[in-house]
């Protein structure tokens, strides 16, 4: 069978041979008797120049777009942690857009849509779809039960299973129950959202986790409780609005493109908003249903909610000012309000609280949404292997159904690492150990982009 050709092997072979690398040499790599041609270590070297130069072609488009108001330009951007060149080049791009009146990066940040992940921007009076992205509203809830772990430990196996079998994973799929839920009788939220057509495909997905970095997480606490946590979003409700209003706006799906600005006041902008709390409201119903289905099936009562959501904007005043904060992948932090944050399916999560500080002030009250990436899907799966991923989640006790190589904890950095950069403006409650997850299968690939 040929080998698929690699776009990145021409530039990867010239900048081996610049550092005085023969290309074809072998090199070992972990998992593999032959290893790998040694141009293979030059990916992230090509890698990085090719988001370079995209993203400043991508400065070009956006300066002949129509001028930034003075009092907009060069507002300030505050940055947590440290970044690829092309993560930080493609935040200063879209700061160079709109009604800007500042940005943050948090450390789990990385290139996303027209936006980074953990990339926060705060508008004046407008608001971006390409900020929100495709997965409006997705987040993470936990709940703690008053069931000790020790309680459940010989079961587990067995509750995974009935977990994956209750919960609906993967691409499209539709729940095999019905969901009855007061969202789907909001006539008004449907009609000013523009979004009437999708509500029965809606109805049927409601409770649906999909797949990519979604999943069901079984964790316990310092004190030998269970946890469950969640994270997902609006699936294709939410997809399907953010096409249709970045379409309509004029906008361009993809990683190096301009982001879609709309007023708050115009007819677009107040649909579009319209959706985006639909959508909201449709993923904070879905995974309320999924944790309660969970506790269903593991027993015990709720004795603590964490809920967030991570991709959205909201409306807060900051400085005295009236704006619109989009959070890309980024948890509202305000001093005192908790969130939810899972590190990859191997490594701790937590509960943590937003605290008053000058540092927090400058986050516009935001911090990480996970650990974040530090190999993209593809690369994952050409990195790692199988054998590498079981041991690691083995070492840590952690029970896994599905998952691809793609979501390896290898493929993320790590979330005390992460999280240390934030120290100043959030606090950790709780640390979550997890011993079970459950998630979308061998290649699955979710279109709902999150």
């Amino acid at each position: 069978m040929a080998r698929t050709p690699d776009p990145m092997e021409a530039r990867c072979r010239e900048l081996a041979a610049a550092a005085g690398v023969d290309p074809d040499s072998r090199v070992a790599k972990v998992g593999s008797d032959r290893g790998m041609p040694a141009w293979c270590t030059f990916r992230d070297a090509a890698r990085a120049e090719l988001n370079a130069r995209e993203q400043a072609d991508a400065a070009l488009d956006i300066a002949n777009l129509r001028p930034q108001e003075p009092q907009y330009r060069d507002s300030p951007l505050t940055v947590f942690g440290e970044h690829d060149e092309a993560t930080v080049a493609q935040m200063r791009n879209c700061m160079a857009v709109g009604n800007v009146v500042a940005g943050v990066i948090c450390a789990d940040g990385h290139l996303g849509y027209a936006q980074p992940v953990g990339g926060v921007i705060a508008y004046e009076k407008q608001i971006s779809i390409s900020g929100v992205g495709f997965d409006i509203g997705c987040g993470n809830m936990a709940v703690r039960l008053d069931t000790p772990y020790e309680a459940i430990a010989g079961t587990v196996p067995l509750i995974l299973k009935d977990v994956q079998r209750v919960i609906s994973f993967g691409l499209g799929r539709s729940n095999g129950e019905r969901v009855e839920h007061e969202l789907f009788d909001d006539r008004d939220a449907w009609r000013e959202s523009d979004m009437g057509e999708y509500r029965q495909k809606a109805v049927a997905q409601l409770g649906t986790v999909g797949s990519g970095n979604h999943y069901v997480d079984l964790m316990r606490d310092e004190a030998g409780f269970v946890w469950i946590g969640v994270h997902f979003g609006s699936r294709g409700l939410g997809h399907t609005s953010a096409t249709h209003y970045l379409k309509a706006a004029g906008g361009t799906d993809g990683m190096n493109v301009a982001p879609a600005i709309v007023d708050e006041d115009s007819e677009l902008g107040r649909r579009y908003i319209a959706a985006m709390q639909l959508a909201g409201r449709y993923s904070y119903a879905g995974r309320e249903w999924v944790v309660e289905r969970v506790r269903h099936i593991i027993g015990g009562n709720v004795t603590d909610m964490v809920h967030n959501h991570h991709n959205y904007a909201w409306r807060e005043t900051h400085d005295g000012l009236d704006l619109w904060v989009v959070r890309k992948g980024a948890t509202p932090a305000f001093p005192g309000q908790r969130g939810f944050v899972g590190g990859s399916m191997g490594d701790d999560a937590v509960i943590l609280e937003g605290v008053d500080s000058a540092e927090a002030k400058a986050s516009l009250y935001s911090t990480v949404h996970g650990a974040g990436r530090l190999f993209g899907r593809k690369e994952a799966k050409r990195r790692f292997t199988r054998v590498e991923m079981d041991a690691w989640l083995q070492e840590r006790g952690v029970m896994l159904l599905g998952a691809d190589l793609d979501e390896s904890p290898m493929a993320y950095r790590r979330l005390p690492d992460v999280l240390a950069h934030h120290a100043k403006s959030a606090r950790v409650l709780h640390r979550l150990r997890p011993f079970a997850v459950a998630m979308a299968g061998l290649s699955e690939f979710d279109p709902f982009k999150d």
